[in-house]
């Protein structure tokens, strides 16, 4: 049975919920992917939203009988004003493969499109890869991103024209 989703702004109120969102899904989605090394230390930074974020007015819910099930959207790029960048896109483990990512990527590209982005780019966990080649990103190679002073975490980078 489809789902019945509301695509919506995030609000800097919905932070707690995005932030259990985080916290249930990540853990869970990337724990075959990432070893116990990277998960102890990635994951506590990867599961707190960025409140400017949700306040940016670029960063999309997807919520299902009042309960947040997927998050995303993206941001800017500060050096290069037609380069947008997915932020944090996520769907509960629960799930996966239901069309909520789809949705939200889809919410913030024509977002993006409509305030002048031309090119897409994204850091990638390992898992997400085929996702977002089915979305006609490509890769451009492998990165580390950086989460803190020491702590960084291996993903894709890729990209899109839009």
């Amino acid at each position: 049975m489809p789902l019945a989703l509301d695509i919506r702004l995030a609000r800097f109120d919905d932070l707690a919920q995005v932030d259990a969102l985080f916290a249930r899904s990540y853990a869970r989605l990337l724990k075959d992917e990432y070893p116990p090394s990277v998960q102890v230390t990635a994951l506590p930074r990867l599961n707190r939203a960025k409140p400017e974020l949700l306040r940016s007015g670029r960063y999309f819910l997807a919520e299902e009988d009042d309960q947040i099930v997927g998050a995303g959207g993206w941001s800017l790029d500060p050096r290069l004003h037609r380069l947008g960048h997915v932020r944090h896109l996520v769907t509960d483990h629960r799930l996966i493969r239901r069309g909520i990512a789809t949705r939200i990527l889809n919410a913030a590209l024509a977002q993006a499109r409509n305030e002048g982005v031309t090119r897409m780019a994204c850091d990638a966990t390992r898992l997400a890869v085929p996702f977002y080649e089915s979305r006609g990103f490509f890769s451009v190679g492998p990165v580390e991103v950086n989460l803190a002073p020491g702590i960084s975490f291996p993903a894709v980078r890729m990209a899109r024209a839009l």
